[in-house]
């Protein structure tokens, strides 16, 4: 098998990662799979801290297997999108290990005030709109910054408009394989 060019789409809660991720997936493009981070569940935050220590090693542990899994292409795509709330950091360097030369960190943001709407609204979950997920928005969007990741706020467009901009990364994926080969 191939190995697929992966595009990582990360953000914090209520970006609309998974919206726009399930919205491409429904277009059904030629070799491109989607995949979601949080498909494998999500232990409660007692058995992380057991098992993992933190919740950092737990995220950092299960991207280094989505990247490992997404490697070893079972599903035969040419460009696998993951869907995902980790650090880009964790995410680079399990890149090289595992073999993967062409990919993309995307990273959707959106302004805080609308981020929580999202969250107290459309997705019924208040209880992530909080200073802790505020927080870790602004560390994601300052890890973004550092490594010079594109970021796409997705606090005035629609979650079609998202998928557009997923679709184009996701073809420019597959023409670099193909250039690549």
């Amino acid at each position: 098998m191939v190995t697929p060019a992966i595009l990582f789409v990360v953000g914090a809660s209520g970006v609309g990662k998974t919206a726009a991720v399930r919205t491409l997936e429904a277009r059904r493009m030629t070799g491109v799979r989607c995949y979601f981070f949080d498909s494998i569940g999500i232990p409660t935050a007692e058995v992380i801290e057991q098992e993992w220590g933190s919740g950092e090693k737990f995220q950092e542990e299960m991207t280094k297997s989505w990247v490992e899994r997404l490697a070893i292409n079972e599903d035969n795509a040419e460009v696998a999108v993951l869907d995902g709330q980790t650090r880009p950091s964790f995410i680079q360097q399990h890149l090289a290990r595992a073999g993967i030369g062409h990919n993309c960190l995307l990273m959707l943001d959106c302004a805080t005030t609308v981020r929580n709407a999202r969250l107290r609204g459309p997705r019924r979950q208040p209880e992530l709109a909080s200073d802790s997920m505020d927080a870790w928005a602004a560390y994601l969007r300052g890890q973004a910054d550092a490594l010079g990741l594109r970021v796409l706020d997705t606090s005035d467009i629609s979650i079609e408009e998202v998928a557009d901009v997923l679709q184009e990364e996701s073809e420019a994926l597959r023409r670099a394989i193909r250039a690549a080969a």
